[in-house]
């Protein structure tokens, strides 16, 4: 079981946090602090750490720091209110492996958690999960999508599971409640949030080449992928 080191000053982000990492069958340890953290990584090894960036006792740079200069090997995913690129840069350049800003959906960050610890093990000892539709092919692990062997298209992880759910239910109508609750497990759905998602599909079928597969929308309804080559 993977162990994963929560550090966010917040009580209801850890919770919130915690509950989805749980489900998805990780080990959560939690620090309230910056100081705390560095007694937790004293104390054991972690797969994977969470980190706000930001927190009362000072920031979350002075553990990048930390792990730097210990040369522990332990997979960084920041988060952070700001938006600043200077503090992306600043961040990754401290050995982050992701930058997630705040407010966040915590599907999408269990799915970057998961993406990071697939990249990490051995490729030999994991086939990746491949969901076909006519030349449509879509690497779920790697999060890339191509049409025929033409050049891969990077997605986000929101992008690739929308992908999946499409491809894998072609020509049928889902309805909007229906993928928010697959894809942000949540009843009530949020309209706006789903549109933004659905358009930067359609740009993303639209640019691969010789792609005929759209999403069509089902007014009132939710939205229908097309199965057709």
């Amino acid at each position: 079981m993977d162990r994963i080191l929560l550090i966010d000053d917040e009580p209801e982000i850890r919770t919130l946090i915690r509950i989805h990492m749980e489900r998805a069958g990780f080990q959560i340890i939690e620090a309230e602090s910056g100081r705390q953290a560095i007694e937790r990584m004293n104390e054991q090894h972690f797969e994977l750490m969470i980190l706000d960036l930001m927190m009362d006792d000072g920031n979350g740079f002075d553990v990048l720091r930390y792990l730097h200069e210990k040369s522990l090997e332990t997979i960084v995913i920041a988060l952070s209110a700001r938006r600043e690129v200077q503090d992306k840069i600043t961040t990754l350049g401290l050995g982050a492996v992701d930058y997630v800003t705040k407010p966040f959906s915590p599907l999408e960050l269990l799915a970057r958690v998961q993406a990071q610890l697939r990249r990490q093990r051995p490729k030999s000892t994991h086939q990746s999960e491949l969901i076909r539709l006519n030349k449509l092919v879509l690497d779920v692990d790697n999060l890339v999508l191509q049409n025929d062997g033409s050049n891969p298209h990077e997605l986000t992880p929101v992008e690739c599971e929308l992908l999946k759910l499409f491809m894998q239910n072609p020509d049928r109508v889902l309805t909007k409640r229906e993928i928010y609750r697959q894809i942000w497990q949540h009843e009530n759905y949020d309209d706006n949030n789903l549109s933004v998602f659905i358009s930067r599909l359609r740009k993303i079928l639209e640019s691969l080449s010789g792609s005929q597969h759209t999403l069509h929308t089902v007014r009132g309804v939710g939205y229908r992928f097309s199965g057709d080559k």
